[in-house]
């Protein structure tokens, strides 16, 4: 393994380790506006993020038996495990401050059920929301919350 891809394998270990990953489509703005709405609920950094298309990403998607163009939903890599769809939304909610903790009751919900909503958004996000022709790029105050 190059040293620059070992030093980002170990960097991402390390993210791993101590913060729940977020991957989502960097270029839907549904996406990232969602982004934007966790970083101004997560004061202590507990959430660190990295679009799908990003080329560092690619061995974690691997690691879970997730395409490397996989852009169909949300992806949370949290204590080793990786969710997807309306679980992955839920497990963001559960930490976000204010109420939205109160949204992880929804999990007693069949994933099936909760994930034929959470799929037809997803489905039209583009259609609903727009998306941009590049990925989002972090402000330089946020690029520490970025992969």
């Amino acid at each position: 393994m190059p040293a620059e891809e070992s030093l980002v394998a170990s960097s991402l270990e390390d993210v791993l380790e101590r913060h729940t990953l977020v991957l989502f489509d960097g270029v839907c703005n549904l996406c990232n506006n969602s982004v934007n709405f966790i970083i101004d609920r997560d004061p202590k950094a507990f959430f660190k993020f990295a679009a799908l298309q990003d080329e560092a990403v690619k061995p974690l998607l691997t690691r879970y038996a997730l395409s490397t163009d996989y852009l169909d939903s949300l992806v949370v890599v949290e204590a080793g495990q990786c969710y997807r769809s309306s679980t992955a939304a839920l497990r963001i909610a559960r930490r976000l401050t204010g109420g939205w903790p109160l949204f992880y009751a929804f999990i007693i919900i069949p994933r099936p059920v909760r994930d034929v909503i959470y799929n037809w958004i997803a489905r039209n996000r583009y259609r609903f929301f727009g998306k941009r022709d590049t990925c989002r790029i972090p402000t330089p105050e946020l690029r520490a919350r970025f992969l």
